[in-house]
């Protein structure tokens, strides 16, 4: 399992590093890093501090998620659901939620609001051509490859 450092500045005191959960998690929950309670209301989209910014290494990106448990539960997710945190960003982490449920909804101060995960990015160089290699699927969109079961 690839191991890499991930440079932590608290911004405030009261500021809950991001942390594994269990062994084998792929992502590091993220905490509010609130002074008071924030009622979402059914709609509602607020964005959430978590008191701390961070260095990624060259070559990493932050992938940014909805917990599961939230958003089953009471249908808290996130409007740009994964968001794309680059390693040249140094301020504060910040996690935008959305109220996708029928009841209004309070975010605590230090709740597990989103989940972070970290992973390699590859950059691509773009190239113009007259055509493009032919597949099975050609240019068929949304639902051209059909629903169900094959």
């Amino acid at each position: 399992m690839d191991v890499l450092t991930l440079q932590i500045r608290r911004l405030r005191p009261s500021a809950v590093l991001p942390a594994y959960q269990t062994d084998l998690a792929a992502g590091m929950d993220l905490s509010a890093d609130l002074d008071a309670p924030v009622v979402l209301e059914p709609g509602d989209i607020a964005l959430i501090p978590c008191g701390f910014a961070m260095a990624l290494p060259p070559g990493f990106e932050a992938q940014v998620r909805p917990r599961s448990g939230l958003a089953t539960k009471f249908g808290i997710s996130m409007p740009n659901a994964p968001g794309t945190v680059d390693a040249d960003y140094r301020g504060e982490m910040k996690v935008p939620l959305i109220n996708l449920g029928r009841q209004a909804f309070t975010v605590e101060p230090g709740m597990r609001v989103a989940q972070m995960i970290i992973a390699r990015v590859a950059r691509a160089e773009v190239s113009v051509v007259h055509e493009l290699t032919e597949t099975s699927r050609g240019a068929g969109g949304f639902g051209s490859t059909g629903f169900g079961q094959p």
